[in-house]
Parts: structure tokens; sequence; C-alpha cells
């Protein structure tokens, strides 16, 4: 007879699951079973920590659009997903999760890693059930696919060890209380009310400086959000979670916005009348328009968030995709273009000043700007870039650009670290023919990004090929964005107790582990290093030895903000040099209206 743990996979597959990732333990030994038994379909895919096998079920989500899955026993194991299983929650990712627990009987008996799993699962995931029959196993499944589709969440089944290893019941007995389920699910097609979607239209219609804020819910609407941009006369910001919904040298794409974002997205925000926001959640009232300074329209497929970041005329409760479909034959074209040419010209202006920040080094020092600034021109076509949490978001944000058919993601809600090299990893099992690039600080690489070389060790066959997969370590032994954030943000000075970490030969631990390994310490040769990493053949650890005094300057910075800044650099152990690396990268931006320089106008 089947077990209940090969009816469990058979499942998967049926729901398209082909890939597991994991680690193992007793409390799933019937499912470990039933991976040998099922040959590799699904596969299990043996990371080193289970809150990274989470995270790389929640990068399979993302860069797949598929459900991603992930499994860990009894205990701690399954306590040690919550956080991968949080990013998929915050995030909207579907992702379903397969954990042991201990056997029905010593329930309730304070066992041996016996925890309340029901409850501990209770507030990340949409769906969450214990199996207790065998027969309860393909509803139980069904469920969860089909809620994590719907919810764009996590769901969680809980199978207990004995459960595992009964025989399976198929098709249960037909009698009161069986269930019979079925595996699909469709998409549905969501569109507003008829009315709303005309009062959206009068309000960006009337609206003479249009701002465009797009997330990720804008992800399958490229065409179209063009199209309004273009009738509309406006441009777009993108929050983080939907940098890859337009490619980057469209001449009105303003970039980031917010604390890392770009001064032409903060320039076009602080001078809007209009502002459409189209599925995203982007939370920062600081960098929104001031409340009565613009007209509102919001797109978002949930309504629980339709006009909760900023108060809009118009709520379009509907998928992006169809809704902008609705709106385009309302909307007229705005003749006049000045307010498009003074954004085109402010993304100009900004680009030559990241341009200039970068060429901006510092004591022999790497700028990490300059590490993205360079990589930009060799990204390889179809590249997908992962980022982790960390001052290297900013300079992933704002000075590495992407071009059309270029994937891009991180931790945009929880902000977790931990995930860039993990969403590599699952973006390389997933394509293993695309270029796979991770941008990450040294801090998060100590963090868990070390012991997943591990795991890229484990499957080279894999991992290795004719497209590049480089991991990018920014090493400056800070943990930088906390130690601005200490600055900025608390008024104090930089505490080495909590924000230095040691230095790390990172390239060398690549090589001891067969990957390859390439350390530039020298500001003239990071174009150099980059084509070094990008040509080789193996997976790649591209240490960079970078400058933790460049501080990730807000478009503009706020008053409070600027007074703790002043307080925390008088008894800061770097304040010499923060001082005189922030006056220089700040004068970038007066410098390009100095006299002589050439000006545009429009």
């Amino acid at each position: 007879m089947t077990q209940v743990a090969d009816y469990v996979l058979e499942r998967l597959r049926e729901w398209g699951v082909h890939r597991v990732y994991g680690y193992p333990g007793d409390g799933i030994n019937g499912m470990l079973g039933a991976f040998d038994r099922a040959a590799g379909d699904p596969e299990f895919i043996q990371a080193r920590h289970e809150e990274t096998a989470a995270f790389m079920a929640c990068g399979h989500a993302k860069f797949t659009g598929e459900v991603g899955c992930c499994t860990a026993t009894s205990g701690p194991g399954a306590i040690h997903l919550l956080n991968g299983l949080y990013d998929a929650k915050l995030d909207r990712q579907p992702v379903v999760a397969v954990v042991g627990q201990q056997k029905r009987l010593c329930l309730g008996s304070g066992y041996q890693q016996e925890v309340a799993l029901e409850q501990l699962f209770a507030d990340v995931s949409e769906f969450c059930q214990m199996v207790v029959h065998p027969g309860q196993a393909r509803h139980v499944i069904d469920r969860a696919f089909k809620t994590a589709l719907t919810m764009r969440g996590p769901s969680v089944i809980i199978i207990p060890e004995d459960i595992q290893e009964e025989d399976a019941q198929p098709s249960p007995p037909k009698t009161h209380g069986s269930v019979y389920s079925s595996v699909g699910w469709s998409r549905p097609r969501m569109l507003p009310d008829e009315a709303e979607l005309r009062r959206a239209a009068a309000v960006l219609n009337e609206g003479e400086r249009v701002a465009m804020l797009i997330g990720q819910g804008a992800a399958d609407a490229e065409g179209e959000v063009v199209e309004v941009a273009e009738l509309l006369g406006a441009g777009v910001a993108k929050a983080l979670l939907g940098r890859e919904v337009l490619p980057d040298d469209l001449p009105w794409v303003t970039g980031p916005i917010g604390l890392l974002g770009s001064k032409a997205s903060d320039q076009m925000i602080q001078n809007c009348d209009t502002l459409f926001m189209i599925g995203t959640s982007f939370p920062y009232s600081e960098w929104l328009p001031d409340e009565g300074q613009a007209r509102g329209v919001e797109i978002d497929i949930d309504g629980r968030m339709i006009g909760v970041r900023y108060p809009m005329e118009a709520h379009l409760v509907g998928d992006a995709k169809e809704t902008l479909r609705a709106l385009i034959p309302l909307l007229r074209r705005k003749e006049d273009r000045k307010w498009r040419e003074q954004i085109e010209k402010d993304v100009r202006e900004w680009n030559r000043i990241c341009e200039r920040r970068s060429e901006q080094h510092f004591g022999g020092l790497i700028n990490p700007q300059a590490v993205a600034s360079e990589l930009t021109p060799r990204l390889p076509d179809n590249a997908i870039v992962t980022a982790d949490s960390g001052s290297g978001t900013n300079w992933w944000a704002r000075h590495l650009k992407l071009r059309e058919g270029m994937r891009a993601s991180l931790s945009g809600t929880l902000a977790t670290m931990g995930p860039a090299v993990p969403y590599a990893i699952a973006a390389r099992f997933a394509y293993p023919d695309r270029p796979v690039i991770a941008f990450i600080g040294d801090g998060a690489f100590q963090m868990n990004g070390m012991n997943e070389m591990i795991t890229v060790k484990r499957y080279m066959d894999r991992m290795a090929g004719s497209s590049p997969l480089v991991f990018c370590v920014l090493n400056n032994q800070d943990l930088n964005q906390v130690t601005w954030e200490q600055r900025a943000m608390g008024g104090d000075p930089k505490y080495p107790g909590s924000q230095d970490i040691p230095d790390v030969p990172y390239a060398q631990f690549a090589e001891l582990l067969g990957l390859a390994g390439f350390r530039c310490e020298a500001p003239n040769k990071v174009g150099a290093a980059w084509d070094d990493a990008l040509a080789c053949d193996r997976p790649v650890v591209l240490e960079f030895k970078v400058d933790p005094g460049i501080a990730p300057i807000p478009p503009h910075i706020m008053l409070e903000q600027g007074k703790k800044a002043a307080k925390a650099a008088v008894h800061d152990p770097e304040r010499a040099g923060i001082a005189a690396r922030g006056v220089r990268q700040k004068l970038t931006e007066f410098a390009e209206h100095l006299p002589g320089r050439r000006h545009e106008h429009g």
C-alpha cells in the first residue's frame, strides 16, 4: 500500500511542485522516505537551515509565479521556518510548508519537540491545518494550495509522524464527514465598479502634474502602465518590489522612492498635483505628497489596503492589468508636456549625480556605489538580481539600472536580513540558463549566506553552467545600515560594540569550497573584477573591500534627522571621515548647477 507521505508528494506534483526546499529531521522521516521513492519528482533540495529553505520557497514564488514549497521537521525545524514564511506573507507570495509533528499518541504530554504548531503558525499562515486521518490529506493539501494562491500568502500543512506512515486513502470512504476535493485553481478577473472607473478617469484627466507610483502588483501590466504614463504625461516612480516592472532606461522612470530613493522621484512627488498608485502599499508618508496637496487614485487587488497610505478620491479594487485596460479608453492625452519634460530633465540630472558620486573614492577604499554602477553596463541580458537588507540595498536600488527582461527582488516589506543568497539559489534552480547575481552586505553574508555557499557546493552540477552565478559581497566590517540609522534617527554615534563585525576572507572561503573567489580592493579595478566574475564557469563569490563611510544620503534631509546626525557626529569615532565624505557626496547635487556646466531647459 502507498503511504500517506507518498500520496502527499504525489498531490504536490499534481499541483505543479517539482522542488521542495528543506532540512531533514525525524519528525518528517516518513516524508524523507517518500522523497526517496519519488525519484526526484518532487525533488528534495537540502538547504543548510530551515529559514533559508523558506526563503528559497519564497524566492521561487517571486521569480516563477508558481507556489513555492518547503518542508521542516517538528519542533525546532518548524520554528526555524518562521522568518522565511513571514517574508512570503508580507510580500504576498504563495508558499506551502509541509511540517512534521510528534505522533498523535503523545500529543498533549509535553513530549520532546512537541510544539503547538497550529498556534505557532496562526499569524503567519492564511491556512493551517493538521492532518489527523489519512483520508483528510487530500482536501487539506488542496485547500492549502487554493488558499495560498487566492490569498497570496503561506499555507501550512502539519502531518504527525504516525500519519505519514499510515496507508493512504486517496479516495476516502463515502460516509458522512468525508470530503472530496480537486486539484485546480484559476486566477480571477477582478474589475472595479464602472462608476469608480469614471471617477478615477475624471481625477486623472483634470490633473496637470500626475505622478505614478507602482509596486509588484503592477508586475503583469507593463504595457498598460507605459500607455497610461504616455497618455497622462506622467513620470513613474517604483517601490522596490516593483522595480522590475519597468526598465530603468525609459526616460520618465524616476527610479526608487523613499529614504533610499532618487532625487528625481522626490521632486516629482513634492511637485505633483495628482498621485496615481498602482499595486503598491509603499508605507512611508513622509515621502508621499502632503495631505491635501494632491488628488489621489489607487489600484489594488486587496480591498483591505486600498486608500490606507494616502487619501484617495477613487478606490479601484481590482487587478492592475485588467483595471488599467478598462481605464485607458476613459483617459485623455495631455497635450501640454512641460511636466513630462521636467521629469525627464530631473531623471537625467539624477543619473549624472549618481555617476559622479560613484566616482568619488576616499582613502584608497572602494566606494560601494561604484560596485553597482560598474555592474550596470555589464549586466547580462535576462539577468536575475537579488538584494539583501542593509546599506548595500541603497546602491542596488539607485545605481543598478535594469533593462527590459531583467528580474529583481528582495525582502521588501519584512526587510529581513538573509534572503539574497537563498533567493539567488532558488532562481538558479528555476532558470538554470539565466544569469543570477546576488548583492549582499557582509553582515547578511555572515548571518546565513556563507552557510548557503555549502548548498551551492552540494549542487555544484546544477549551479555551474554557461551563465554566471555571482554572489557579490560588500565587505566593510560594519553593520552599516543600522550604523547610519543610529546616527540619523537616534542621534547617537556609532557603537562599535554592536556594529563592528569581523573581517572574513569571503573569496578564500569560496575557494575552500571549490567555488571561484575574487577579491577586489582597488577602486580602479572594480570593472575588471566584474568582468572576471561574469566570465567564470563556476559560481563566484566576488568580494569588494568597500568604504563604510559613504552615507546613504536621502533625496532630501529632514530637519529632525539632520539635527540628530549632527549631534551624533560630535562623538562619533569616524567623525572626520564622515564629514569629508558627506560634504563631497552632497556637493555632487550642487555641481550640476555651477557656472560653466551645461544646463538643460524644458
